[in-house]
């Protein structure tokens, strides 16, 4: 493929940001697991057919391409450069969707697609973590990725304001590494989880208390080997003053190193 026809298929606008308020059946379009699924696929892999992402998930093709045209109603996707006339190709139109939290929550679409997505983050890391074992154990991985990749979970004892200031040190130190590596020969496609997860409720905080019943693990730091999930969350400053406007088009800057100053946002 030509780098023209490259530039021209790639994602016109860099976040593609969700407002509750203007277009709310545009997130209850999103929480279908399987258009979530087939987004995130274009995203990662670059534009394709029904057929293809048929052939990817284990869906009937009639089935892909029904939930392509709801993707393409509310401007996820929109149809790509033609291989040949009997084909319809399809891309996304956005790299990266985004959300402002307060106004997710206010809303009752809201709170059932943050949800919704934030399991569906989880799965993907799980996903993840089984290709890049795959990797590791075929010998497709460099010694040199071995110790830099990984899975850390900690559990601090952090105040609000605290927990936004490493939200925002990590997005600038993600965007400084990001732009400094663009056209490396070495650089491969990371996948980056950043979570930051309030843990409220009784025993928590009591020493020998373990896990509360949700599932909270009881270690304060594991680590096991996987890189985390390019569908993965990566909720950045719940405080910052850039406030979520909706978009059946909006978008931020195009070709910016990393989201800036977003509240939530995904790659699925």
């Amino acid at each position: 493929m030509a780098d023209e026809e490259r530039d021209a298929e790639r994602p016109a606008d860099r976040l593609r940001v969700l407002d509750p308020e203007r277009e709310p059946a545009a997130i209850k379009a999103l929480t279908h697991p399987l258009r979530v699924r087939l987004l995130g696929l274009l995203r990662m892999d670059g534009p394709a057919t029904a057929s293809e992402l048929a052939a990817r998930t284990g869906e009937s093709s009639a089935s892909t391409s029904y939930h392509l045209r709801v993707l393409a109603k509310y401007a996820f996707v929109a149809e790509a450069e033609h291989r040949d006339s009997r084909e319809r190709r399809w891309r996304a139109v956005h790299e990266v969707t985004t959300w402002d939290h307060a106004a997710m929550d206010a809303s009752p679409v809201g709170r059932e697609f943050t949800g919704k997505m934030a399991r569906r983050q989880v799965a993907h890391l799980g996903e993840l973590l089984g290709w890049y074992e795959a990797a590791k154990a075929a010998g497709r991985l460099g010694r040199d990725w071995l110790e830099p990749s990984g899975i850390t979970d900690l559990m601090p004892l952090l105040t609000p304001e605290s927990l936004t200031e490493l939200k925002q040190t990590f997005e600038d130190k993600l965007e400084e590494l990001t732009a400094r590596d663009a056209g490396q020969a070495r650089a491969e496609k990371v996948a980056v989880v950043f979570a930051g997860l309030p843990i409220v409720g009784p025993g928590v905080r009591d020493e020998g208390a373990g896990a509360p019943e949700s599932g909270v693990p009881e270690s304060g730091v594991s680590e096991s080997g996987g890189a985390a999930g390019a569908g993965g969350s990566v909720e950045a400053d719940s405080a910052a003053g850039e406030g979520g406007s909706a978009e059946a088009g909006g978008s931020a800057e195009a070709g910016a190193a990393a989201p800036r100053r977003v509240r939530g946002y995904t790659h699925d």
